[in-house]
């Protein structure tokens, strides 16, 4: 009789070993199953078996569904196999060999946008309709609240440590890589903008009931959107500068997006030269500023400077002093006045020296204009002193820090605006977090979202008011801290 009939008949069943399991079995089989006896209680003994009961149940956590979702893939056309020429009987006719292309295309630029004002259509609402009246009232919101004093460092620390994260503060705002982001300066709500790899900017506001959870999608730009900023003198105004050489306004009152400057060079950065934010300095691939005025007719520059025979990655102006601006070249960090700007040589009023490689950004501090802080791609952040504005401004502190990989943003160093002396950068550590240092190179804080430890939040920022941090990742979501 086969040993499988043998047992059936007997009520054993595999990795079992009951009471009178000895009928009709050979003394192989009486052996085996008394190991099995003996193995299931060893494991027991240690608690294995519940152990991968439960290793099966640990699966990494889903990203958040909330916000935009990837279109599902359309079902692909199924086509007849293929024969050759030699299995159809067909004879082949003798081709000639098409001349070399001299220049090779490696990608396919997406068009511009044509010059001029662009219609503000949200792609994710439905043709026609307009935009909420509730964002209007939001975008309108003046804000006007202020931080009456700096805080010291135990209040500092406690106030970040009451911002936390929950599922309803993370949402997928674009299909694309995060480069920017911003918070609007309104206070009620927390009101933000993002640029991606694609030229989108989004908006999203935490609790909104439009669009896709309350994220609203445009597309002003064709190339990634590296650098946006809300005007601090009319916070309804949100620039937006990309790759493809287009600096743009949004107007949310008008529905529309205004040129404001546009160029064939590739834009990197800009900052706003005046208080009422109508004069900007803008920063190209081919290391070059443009000082730009948006009350000129037009969208073309008034004054054009080359400072780096490479390129700029990112210029800061002066907080009081508009005249100074700060700028991250290919491997220097230099000081300029604009009052004394030459078309090309122009003179550095200052030189932060120490950086062995690319710079991926400057900034002064954002209330006196004492500090610069740089992040460069030799794994440091420095802090230098600018209160003297001297020839070589002196180093204060070095930071050791890691730089990211290839496919991520470069993580740059940037100063909360509510506090003149602490800043925020994103940590390649494990567990991945969110630092925040001050100025003599203590840590302060580090978020940390414990169901998302391996997330990279290369594109930060603080709201300019109210204690809210965020963070975008090349996944297109955004990570929102908040009390």
């Amino acid at each position: 009789m086969p040993i499988e009939k043998e047992r059936k008949d007997v009520g054993i069943a595999d990795g079992e070993v009951s009471s009178g399991a000895n009928v009709g079995l050979s003394s192989y089989e009486l052996e085996r199953l008394e190991n099995i006896r003996q193995n299931q209680a060893f494991l027991s003994s240690i608690n294995l078996l519940q152990a991968n009961e439960e290793l099966k149940k640990l699966t990494r956590p889903k990203p958040s569904q909330r916000g935009l979702m990837r279109p599902k893939a359309a079902v692909k056309e199924v086509l007849p196999a293929r024969k050759s020429l030699r299995l159809q009987n067909i004879k082949a006719e003798p081709l000639a060999l098409l001349p070399e292309p001299r220049v090779m295309l490696i990608m396919q630029k997406k068009p511009k946008k044509p010059p001029g004002p662009l219609p503000m259509v949200a792609v994710n609402m439905e043709e026609g309709s307009k935009l909420p009246s509730q964002l209007l009232e939001l975008w309108s919101e003046d804000s006007t609240e202020e931080r009456k004093m700096r805080l010291d460092l135990k209040e500092y620390r406690s106030a970040l440590e009451s911002m936390k994260i929950t599922k309803d503060r993370v949402a997928k705002v674009v299909m694309e890589h995060i480069f920017s982001a911003a918070f609007h300066p309104s206070a009620s709500s927390l009101l933000l903008a993002t640029g991606d790899k694609l030229g989108k900017v989004e908006l999203w506001k935490l609790g909104g009931d439009w669009g896709d959870d309350g994220v609203l999608f445009f597309e002003p730009h064709t190339g990634p959107v590296s650098c946006m900023a809300f005007s601090r003198a009319h916070p309804t105004q949100l620039l937006s500068l990309s790759y493809d050489g287009s600096l743009r306004c949004m107007d949310v009152e008008k529905a529309v997006f205004h040129d404001v400057y546009d160029t064939a060079e590739g834009l990197n950065t800009f900052d706003f030269m005046s208080h009422d934010c109508f004069t900007l300095v803008v920063g190209n691939s081919l290391g070059e500023v443009a000082i730009v005025d948006r009350r000129t007719p037009g969208n073309t520059h008034e004054f054009l400077h080359s400072l780096d025979p490479k390129t700029l990655r990112c210029v800061s102006v002066h907080p009081s002093q508009k005249q100074y601006f700060v700028v991250a070249g290919s491997k220097v960090v230099n000081i300029y006045d604009s009052r004394y700007l030459t078309k090309t040589e122009s003179q550095a009023v200052s030189v932060l020296r120490g950086h062995s490689f690319s710079i991926s950004s400057a900034y002064f501090s954002p209330h006196t204009g004492n500090r610069v802080l740089s992040t460069c791609m030799d794994n440091y952040i420095r802090i230098y002193d600018t209160s003297a504005m001297t020839t070589k401004s002196p180093l204060l502190t070095t930071i050791k820090h890691i730089r990211t990989g290839r496919y991520l943003t470069k993580l740059s160093a940037k100063w909360d605006p509510k506090q003149e002396d602490c800043f925020v950068v994103s940590s390649m550590a494990h567990p991945r977090m969110v630092q925040v240092f001050h100025e003599s190179g203590q840590r302060q804080h580090s978020f940390i979202d414990t169901k998302h430890r391996h997330i990279v939040l290369s594109a930060t920022a603080f709201h300019p008011t109210r204690n809210a941090f965020l963070g975008g990742n090349v996944s297109g979501r955004l990570y929102v801290f908040s009390d």
